[in-house]
Protein backbone atom coordinates (compact mmCIF):
# COMPACT_ATOMS: atom_id res chain seq x y z
CA UNK A 1 0.00 0.00 0.00
CA UNK A 2 2.62 2.37 1.07
CA UNK A 3 4.24 2.21 -2.71
CA UNK A 4 0.95 2.24 -4.33
CA UNK A 5 0.35 5.78 -2.76
CA UNK A 6 4.12 6.87 -3.14
CA UNK A 7 3.25 6.34 -6.64
CA UNK A 8 0.17 7.87 -6.61
CA UNK A 9 1.66 11.05 -5.48
CA UNK A 10 4.23 11.31 -7.60
CA UNK A 11 1.91 10.94 -10.61
CA UNK A 12 -0.27 13.89 -9.10
CA UNK A 13 3.17 16.01 -9.23
CA UNK A 14 4.01 15.05 -12.27
CA UNK A 15 0.66 16.02 -13.50
CA UNK A 16 0.77 19.30 -11.63
CA UNK A 17 4.17 20.42 -12.80
CA UNK A 18 3.27 19.46 -16.53
CA UNK A 19 0.21 21.57 -16.45
CA UNK A 20 1.81 24.00 -14.55
CA UNK A 21 4.63 23.96 -17.67
CA UNK A 22 1.60 24.17 -20.61
CA UNK A 23 0.14 27.42 -18.49
CA UNK A 24 3.66 28.91 -19.01
CA UNK A 25 3.74 28.38 -22.77
CA UNK A 26 0.24 29.26 -23.30
CA UNK A 27 0.17 32.44 -20.84
CA UNK A 28 0.98 35.59 -23.04
CA UNK A 29 2.57 37.74 -20.61
CA UNK A 30 1.42 41.09 -20.80
CA UNK A 31 4.08 42.75 -18.94
CA UNK A 32 5.88 44.63 -22.01
CA UNK A 33 1.99 46.32 -22.29
CA UNK A 34 2.55 47.70 -18.76
CA UNK A 35 0.99 51.40 -19.64
CA UNK A 36 -2.05 50.02 -20.61
CA UNK A 37 -5.70 49.07 -18.91
CA UNK A 38 -5.94 45.29 -19.10
CA UNK A 39 -9.33 44.30 -19.88
CA UNK A 40 -9.85 40.54 -19.68
CA UNK A 41 -12.76 38.60 -21.21
CA UNK A 42 -14.36 35.07 -19.89
CA UNK A 43 -12.84 32.02 -22.04
CA UNK A 44 -13.49 28.51 -22.15
CA UNK A 45 -9.89 27.66 -22.63
CA UNK A 46 -8.35 25.43 -19.39
CA UNK A 47 -5.52 27.79 -19.50
CA UNK A 48 -7.79 31.05 -19.59
CA UNK A 49 -9.93 29.54 -17.11
CA UNK A 50 -7.56 28.85 -15.18
CA UNK A 51 -5.89 32.49 -15.25
CA UNK A 52 -9.65 33.91 -14.77
CA UNK A 53 -9.52 31.69 -11.20
CA UNK A 54 -6.07 33.02 -10.24
CA UNK A 55 -7.73 37.08 -10.82
CA UNK A 56 -11.10 36.19 -8.88
CA UNK A 57 -9.25 34.49 -6.11
CA UNK A 58 -7.19 38.00 -5.22
CA UNK A 59 -8.02 38.80 -1.87
CA UNK A 60 -8.32 42.53 -0.85
CA UNK A 61 -7.80 43.49 2.64
CA UNK A 62 -7.80 47.54 4.21
CA UNK A 63 -4.88 49.64 4.12
CA UNK A 64 -6.24 50.70 7.82
CA UNK A 65 -6.87 47.17 10.18
CA UNK A 66 -8.60 48.27 13.21
CA UNK A 67 -7.28 45.11 15.21
CA UNK A 68 -3.83 47.00 15.87
CA UNK A 69 -5.58 50.75 16.67
CA UNK A 70 -4.17 50.55 19.98
CA UNK A 71 -0.34 49.37 19.18
CA UNK A 72 -0.05 51.27 15.69
CA UNK A 73 2.84 53.37 16.64
CA UNK A 74 4.27 51.01 19.09
CA UNK A 75 3.72 47.61 17.86
CA UNK A 76 2.52 45.65 15.03
CA UNK A 77 1.81 48.60 12.26
CA UNK A 78 -2.16 48.96 11.10
CA UNK A 79 -1.03 49.87 7.37
CA UNK A 80 -0.52 46.67 5.39
CA UNK A 81 -0.55 44.71 8.21
CA UNK A 82 -0.96 40.98 6.81
CA UNK A 83 2.78 41.65 4.91
CA UNK A 84 5.49 41.34 6.91
CA UNK A 85 8.89 43.81 6.43
CA UNK A 86 12.50 42.73 4.89
CA UNK A 87 14.83 43.68 7.94
CA UNK A 88 18.50 44.11 7.13
CA UNK A 89 20.91 44.83 10.16
CA UNK A 90 21.14 48.72 10.93
CA UNK A 91 18.85 49.75 7.87
CA UNK A 92 14.93 50.90 7.42
CA UNK A 93 12.68 48.27 7.22
CA UNK A 94 10.73 48.27 4.01
CA UNK A 95 8.62 45.96 1.61
CA UNK A 96 9.81 45.87 -1.88
CA UNK A 97 7.67 44.45 -5.05
CA UNK A 98 7.82 42.38 -6.94
CA UNK A 99 10.27 39.98 -5.02
CA UNK A 100 10.79 36.44 -3.82
CA UNK A 101 8.52 37.41 -0.77
CA UNK A 102 5.71 38.49 -2.24
CA UNK A 103 6.30 35.35 -4.90
CA UNK A 104 6.87 38.16 -7.46
CA UNK A 105 3.60 39.30 -7.57
CA UNK A 106 2.59 43.27 -7.62
CA UNK A 107 1.04 45.51 -5.17
CA UNK A 108 -2.25 46.53 -6.09
CA UNK A 109 -4.03 49.37 -4.36
CA UNK A 110 -7.83 50.11 -4.83
CA UNK A 111 -10.17 53.02 -3.69
CA UNK A 112 -8.78 56.64 -2.73
CA UNK A 113 -10.58 57.28 0.29
CA UNK A 114 -8.91 60.35 2.30
CA UNK A 115 -10.97 60.28 5.20
CA UNK A 116 -11.53 56.45 6.45
CA UNK A 117 -8.14 54.65 5.83
CA UNK A 118 -10.47 50.88 6.35
CA UNK A 119 -12.28 52.14 3.01
CA UNK A 120 -8.90 51.71 0.80
CA UNK A 121 -7.38 48.30 0.41
CA UNK A 122 -4.84 46.36 -0.93
CA UNK A 123 -3.93 42.90 -2.41
CA UNK A 124 -0.58 41.05 -3.93
CA UNK A 125 -1.49 39.71 -7.61
CA UNK A 126 0.44 37.94 -10.45
CA UNK A 127 1.63 40.12 -13.32
CA UNK A 128 -0.67 37.12 -15.88
CA UNK A 129 -3.69 37.70 -13.92
CA UNK A 130 -4.08 40.98 -12.49
CA UNK A 131 -7.67 42.45 -11.19
CA UNK A 132 -9.90 43.39 -13.96
CA UNK A 133 -9.84 46.77 -15.33
CA UNK A 134 -6.32 46.98 -13.84
CA UNK A 135 -4.12 50.39 -14.38
CA UNK A 136 -0.20 49.16 -13.80
CA UNK A 137 1.95 52.15 -13.14
CA UNK A 138 4.71 51.90 -14.83
CA UNK A 139 8.70 52.60 -12.99
CA UNK A 140 9.60 52.97 -9.43
CA UNK A 141 6.75 54.02 -7.19
CA UNK A 142 7.66 55.09 -3.16
CA UNK A 143 4.32 53.96 -1.17
CA UNK A 144 5.18 56.08 1.94
CA UNK A 145 3.07 55.49 4.71
CA UNK A 146 3.24 57.79 8.16
CA UNK A 147 1.22 57.81 11.51
CA UNK A 148 1.86 62.07 11.58
CA UNK A 149 1.89 63.84 8.59
CA UNK A 150 4.14 64.83 5.42
CA UNK A 151 3.29 68.82 5.73
CA UNK A 152 5.27 68.91 8.99
CA UNK A 153 9.00 69.39 8.29
CA UNK A 154 10.03 66.83 10.88
CA UNK A 155 7.46 63.94 10.74
CA UNK A 156 7.50 64.36 6.86
CA UNK A 157 11.10 64.17 7.11
CA UNK A 158 11.14 60.94 9.02
CA UNK A 159 9.11 59.64 7.22
CA UNK A 160 10.82 60.54 3.21
CA UNK A 161 14.51 59.95 4.89
CA UNK A 162 14.21 56.04 4.73
CA UNK A 163 13.68 56.50 0.87
CA UNK A 164 16.79 58.04 0.21
CA UNK A 165 18.57 55.37 2.54
CA UNK A 166 17.46 52.58 0.30
CA UNK A 167 18.19 54.18 -3.07
CA UNK A 168 21.56 54.92 -1.45
CA UNK A 169 22.03 51.09 -1.33
CA UNK A 170 20.13 50.73 -4.93
CA UNK A 171 22.40 52.32 -7.36
CA UNK A 172 20.75 55.76 -6.47
CA UNK A 173 17.28 55.05 -8.08
CA UNK A 174 14.82 57.36 -8.29
CA UNK A 175 11.33 57.26 -8.28
CA UNK A 176 8.70 57.95 -10.85
CA UNK A 177 5.82 58.84 -8.26
CA UNK A 178 5.38 58.87 -4.38
CA UNK A 179 1.98 57.73 -2.96
CA UNK A 180 1.32 58.92 0.14
CA UNK A 181 -0.92 57.97 3.21
CA UNK A 182 -2.18 59.18 6.26
CA UNK A 183 -3.41 55.82 8.39
CA UNK A 184 -4.29 54.61 5.00
CA UNK A 185 -5.93 57.80 4.10
CA UNK A 186 -4.65 59.13 0.59
CA UNK A 187 -3.19 61.89 1.01
CA UNK A 188 -2.51 64.19 -2.40
CA UNK A 189 1.00 66.68 -1.44
CA UNK A 190 3.89 66.67 0.74
CA UNK A 191 5.02 70.30 2.57
CA UNK A 192 6.42 72.12 1.02
CA UNK A 193 9.32 72.14 2.75
CA UNK A 194 9.57 68.00 2.01
CA UNK A 195 8.75 68.53 -0.84
CA UNK A 196 11.84 70.56 -1.94
CA UNK A 197 14.34 68.78 0.26
CA UNK A 198 13.18 65.59 -1.78
CA UNK A 199 13.42 67.53 -5.03
CA UNK A 200 16.93 68.49 -4.37
CA UNK A 201 17.63 64.59 -4.13
CA UNK A 202 15.66 63.05 -6.12
CA UNK A 203 14.39 65.57 -8.83
CA UNK A 204 10.82 66.09 -9.77
CA UNK A 205 8.14 65.11 -7.33
CA UNK A 206 5.21 63.82 -8.88
CA UNK A 207 2.28 62.61 -5.88
CA UNK A 208 -0.31 60.31 -7.81
CA UNK A 209 -3.39 61.23 -7.30
CA UNK A 210 -4.72 57.80 -8.20
CA UNK A 211 -6.70 59.85 -11.38
CA UNK A 212 -6.41 57.78 -14.51
CA UNK A 213 -9.58 56.14 -13.56
CA UNK A 214 -11.44 53.91 -11.28
CA UNK A 215 -8.70 51.06 -10.93
CA UNK A 216 -7.51 49.40 -9.41
CA UNK A 217 -3.80 50.36 -9.15
CA UNK A 218 -1.04 47.82 -9.39
CA UNK A 219 2.59 49.18 -9.60
CA UNK A 220 5.47 47.76 -11.87
CA UNK A 221 7.83 48.15 -8.94
CA UNK A 222 7.16 49.75 -5.53
CA UNK A 223 8.87 50.07 -2.41
CA UNK A 224 7.14 50.71 0.93
CA UNK A 225 8.04 52.20 3.90
CA UNK A 226 5.69 52.15 7.08
CA UNK A 227 8.11 52.84 10.05
CA UNK A 228 10.06 56.42 9.84
CA UNK A 229 13.47 55.79 10.45
CA UNK A 230 12.46 52.61 12.20
CA UNK A 231 15.44 50.45 12.34
CA UNK A 232 17.86 52.46 10.44
CA UNK A 233 21.39 52.60 12.59
CA UNK A 234 23.36 55.92 13.47
CA UNK A 235 25.75 55.35 11.11
CA UNK A 236 23.36 55.24 8.09
CA UNK A 237 21.04 58.38 9.48
CA UNK A 238 24.22 60.52 9.47
CA UNK A 239 25.16 59.60 5.89
CA UNK A 240 21.66 60.19 4.85
CA UNK A 241 21.56 63.02 6.48
CA UNK A 242 24.96 64.39 5.19
CA UNK A 243 23.55 63.40 1.65
CA UNK A 244 20.41 65.65 2.28
CA UNK A 245 22.60 68.70 3.67
CA UNK A 246 24.76 68.36 0.30
CA UNK A 247 22.05 67.89 -2.25
CA UNK A 248 20.21 70.64 -0.54
CA UNK A 249 22.87 73.31 -1.02
CA UNK A 250 23.60 72.32 -4.23
CA UNK A 251 19.93 72.75 -4.81
CA UNK A 252 20.09 75.85 -3.24
CA UNK A 253 23.49 77.00 -5.18
CA UNK A 254 25.31 76.69 -1.68
CA UNK A 255 28.72 75.57 -1.69
CA UNK A 256 28.29 72.05 -0.46
CA UNK A 257 31.27 72.13 1.96
CA UNK A 258 29.52 74.82 3.53
CA UNK A 259 31.96 77.97 4.53
CA UNK A 260 34.67 76.20 6.06
CA UNK A 261 36.51 78.29 8.71
CA UNK A 262 35.80 81.68 8.93
CA UNK A 263 38.02 84.27 10.76
CA UNK A 264 38.06 88.42 10.96
CA UNK A 265 40.44 90.62 10.44
CA UNK A 266 42.84 89.92 13.16
CA UNK A 267 42.63 85.91 12.81
CA UNK A 268 39.84 85.03 15.20
CA UNK A 269 37.14 82.77 14.04
CA UNK A 270 33.81 83.98 13.36
CA UNK A 271 31.31 82.43 15.49
CA UNK A 272 27.73 82.77 14.40
CA UNK A 273 24.79 82.76 16.17
CA UNK A 274 21.45 82.17 14.73
CA UNK A 275 17.92 83.14 16.94
CA UNK A 276 15.32 81.02 15.22
CA UNK A 277 11.93 82.65 16.15
CA UNK A 278 8.46 81.20 15.80
CA UNK A 279 4.75 83.15 16.50
CA UNK A 280 1.99 81.96 18.12
CA UNK A 281 2.66 78.72 19.90
CA UNK A 282 5.79 77.89 21.66
CA UNK A 283 7.00 81.44 20.73
CA UNK A 284 9.10 83.38 23.11
CA UNK A 285 6.58 85.77 25.19
CA UNK A 286 8.75 88.60 25.30
CA UNK A 287 11.24 87.96 21.59
CA UNK A 288 12.82 91.34 22.59
CA UNK A 289 14.10 90.35 26.21
CA UNK A 290 15.43 86.91 24.77
CA UNK A 291 16.94 88.80 21.99
CA UNK A 292 18.90 91.70 23.85
CA UNK A 293 20.30 88.63 26.21
CA UNK A 294 21.83 86.66 23.19
CA UNK A 295 23.16 90.12 22.09
CA UNK A 296 24.68 91.06 24.90
CA UNK A 297 26.69 87.95 25.58
CA UNK A 298 27.77 87.88 21.94
CA UNK A 299 29.18 91.29 22.14
CA UNK A 300 31.64 89.41 24.90
CA UNK A 301 33.36 87.18 22.56
CA UNK A 302 35.29 88.50 19.72
CA UNK A 303 34.49 87.20 16.24
CA UNK A 304 30.75 86.37 17.65
CA UNK A 305 28.05 87.75 14.81
CA UNK A 306 24.00 87.38 15.76
CA UNK A 307 21.46 86.84 13.59
CA UNK A 308 17.79 86.58 14.28
CA UNK A 309 15.05 85.81 11.70
CA UNK A 310 11.57 84.74 12.02
CA UNK A 311 11.48 80.80 10.32
CA UNK A 312 8.30 81.25 8.86
CA UNK A 313 9.23 84.26 6.36
CA UNK A 314 12.09 82.40 4.94
CA UNK A 315 11.85 80.90 1.98
CA UNK A 316 13.09 76.64 2.01
CA UNK A 317 16.52 78.10 0.40
CA UNK A 318 16.50 81.01 2.67
CA UNK A 319 16.54 78.11 5.18
CA UNK A 320 19.71 76.97 3.58
CA UNK A 321 21.76 79.51 3.63
CA UNK A 322 20.87 80.86 6.79
CA UNK A 323 21.82 77.46 8.74
CA UNK A 324 24.70 77.10 6.32
CA UNK A 325 26.08 80.57 7.76
CA UNK A 326 25.76 79.19 11.56
CA UNK A 327 27.85 78.03 14.47
CA UNK A 328 24.95 77.74 17.33
CA UNK A 329 21.30 77.62 16.70
CA UNK A 330 18.53 79.15 19.65
CA UNK A 331 15.20 78.09 19.03
CA UNK A 332 12.34 76.94 20.66
CA UNK A 333 10.59 73.14 20.38
CA UNK A 334 9.24 72.77 17.18
CA UNK A 335 9.46 72.07 13.49
CA UNK A 336 11.45 74.76 12.58
CA UNK A 337 14.47 73.36 14.37
CA UNK A 338 14.61 70.70 11.92
CA UNK A 339 16.48 73.10 9.26
CA UNK A 340 19.79 72.25 12.22
CA UNK A 341 20.26 69.58 8.77
CA UNK A 342 21.52 72.00 7.42
CA UNK A 343 24.27 73.52 9.27
CA UNK A 344 27.73 71.93 9.21
CA UNK A 345 28.48 68.90 10.99
CA UNK A 346 28.97 69.15 14.85
CA UNK A 347 27.13 72.57 15.24
CA UNK A 348 24.99 73.62 18.35
CA UNK A 349 21.44 73.30 19.50
CA UNK A 350 19.82 75.61 21.89
CA UNK A 351 16.21 74.29 22.36
CA UNK A 352 13.35 76.20 24.87
CA UNK A 353 10.34 75.10 26.04
CA UNK A 354 6.94 75.89 27.51
CA UNK A 355 5.90 75.41 30.75
CA UNK A 356 4.14 71.87 31.48
CA UNK A 357 6.52 70.30 28.37
CA UNK A 358 8.70 68.33 30.56
CA UNK A 359 6.23 66.50 33.46
CA UNK A 360 3.82 66.07 30.42
CA UNK A 361 5.14 65.72 26.77
CA UNK A 362 6.58 62.15 27.23
CA UNK A 363 9.55 61.13 24.75
CA UNK A 364 8.67 62.98 21.84
CA UNK A 365 9.73 66.41 23.23
CA UNK A 366 13.32 65.16 23.00
CA UNK A 367 12.37 64.64 18.77
CA UNK A 368 15.04 67.05 17.81
CA UNK A 369 17.45 66.00 20.19
CA UNK A 370 17.39 63.07 18.67
CA UNK A 371 17.52 64.61 14.99
CA UNK A 372 20.89 66.50 16.68
CA UNK A 373 22.32 63.50 17.05
CA UNK A 374 21.20 61.93 13.78
CA UNK A 375 22.57 65.05 12.00
CA UNK A 376 25.57 65.42 13.30
CA UNK A 377 24.95 68.25 15.94
CA UNK A 378 26.12 68.83 19.37
CA UNK A 379 22.41 69.26 21.59
CA UNK A 380 24.01 71.76 24.73
CA UNK A 381 20.60 71.43 26.36
CA UNK A 382 17.31 72.49 26.39
CA UNK A 383 15.38 75.19 28.90
CA UNK A 384 12.09 74.04 30.42
CA UNK A 385 10.18 77.53 31.37
CA UNK A 386 8.92 76.90 35.16
CA UNK A 387 6.28 79.46 35.13
CA UNK A 388 2.79 79.28 33.48
CA UNK A 389 -0.63 77.95 34.23
CA UNK A 390 -0.85 74.90 36.59
CA UNK A 391 -3.14 72.01 34.18
CA UNK A 392 -5.99 71.37 35.65
CA UNK A 393 -5.63 67.92 35.80
CA UNK A 394 -2.66 67.38 37.05
CA UNK A 395 -2.65 63.61 36.50
CA UNK A 396 -4.04 63.19 33.48
CA UNK A 397 -0.72 63.28 31.15
CA UNK A 398 -2.83 63.75 27.87
CA UNK A 399 -5.01 66.38 29.43
CA UNK A 400 -2.01 68.57 30.73
CA UNK A 401 -0.06 68.10 27.43
CA UNK A 402 -2.90 69.52 25.00
CA UNK A 403 -3.61 72.26 27.98
CA UNK A 404 0.41 72.99 27.72
CA UNK A 405 0.73 72.17 24.10
CA UNK A 406 0.45 75.67 22.45
CA UNK A 407 2.23 77.74 25.34
CA UNK A 408 4.05 80.05 25.00
CA UNK A 409 7.56 80.30 26.41
CA UNK A 410 9.35 82.51 29.00
CA UNK A 411 12.41 83.43 30.01
CA UNK A 412 15.46 83.36 32.76
CA UNK A 413 17.66 86.42 32.21
CA UNK A 414 20.22 85.09 34.32
CA UNK A 415 20.19 81.63 33.22
CA UNK A 416 20.05 82.32 29.37
CA UNK A 417 23.21 84.45 30.05
CA UNK A 418 25.32 82.14 31.58
CA UNK A 419 23.92 79.19 29.12
CA UNK A 420 24.92 81.59 26.01
CA UNK A 421 28.66 82.13 27.71
CA UNK A 422 28.97 78.67 28.33
CA UNK A 423 28.12 77.49 25.12
CA UNK A 424 29.60 80.29 22.97
CA UNK A 425 32.72 79.15 25.16
CA UNK A 426 32.82 75.73 23.83
CA UNK A 427 32.10 76.68 20.60
CA UNK A 428 34.69 79.63 20.40
CA UNK A 429 37.01 76.53 21.70
CA UNK A 430 35.91 74.50 18.90
CA UNK A 431 36.40 77.05 16.42
CA UNK A 432 40.02 77.76 17.39
CA UNK A 433 41.45 74.16 17.16
CA UNK A 434 40.00 74.18 13.65
CA UNK A 435 41.23 77.24 12.33
CA UNK A 436 45.11 76.03 14.18
CA UNK A 437 44.68 73.03 12.49
CA UNK A 438 43.74 73.74 9.25
CA UNK A 439 44.69 77.24 8.93
CA UNK A 440 41.62 78.55 6.38
CA UNK A 441 41.37 75.43 4.75
CA UNK A 442 37.79 74.51 4.23
CA UNK A 443 37.15 71.83 6.27
CA UNK A 444 35.30 69.70 4.27
CA UNK A 445 36.75 68.61 1.08
CA UNK A 446 35.54 65.46 -0.25
CA UNK A 447 32.05 65.83 -1.79
CA UNK A 448 29.44 63.84 0.02
CA UNK A 449 27.23 64.30 -2.86
CA UNK A 450 27.08 60.11 -3.47
CA UNK A 451 23.98 59.97 -5.63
Amino acid sequence: MGNIAKSSAQLISSFLFLFGIIILFHIKSPSSEFSSTWVFSRSNNPVDTMVEKLRDSITWLPLKDLRFVDSAMTGHTWFMSSLNDTHEENEAEHLYFPSEKSKNRLLCIKGKNTNDGTKNSYALAWPESLPESAIVLKGLTFVSYTYYNHQNLWHGLCATAPFVRWAMKNQCLKPTRWVLFHWGELRFKMGSWVSNIMKANFGEIKVEGFDQGDGPYCFEKAVVMRHDLGSMGMENKLKVFDLLRCKARNFCGINSGGRGIEVNEKGVPIIRLTLLMRRNSRSFKNASSVTDIFAKECERVEGCVINVVQSDDLSFCDQVKVMTNTDIVASPHGAQLTNMLFMDRNSSIMEFFPKGWLEHAGIGQYALHWMADQSGMKHRGAWWDPIGDDCPSPNDDLHCFLFHKDGKVGHNATFFAEWTEKVLDQVRLIKLEQATRNQVKNQFKLDICVC
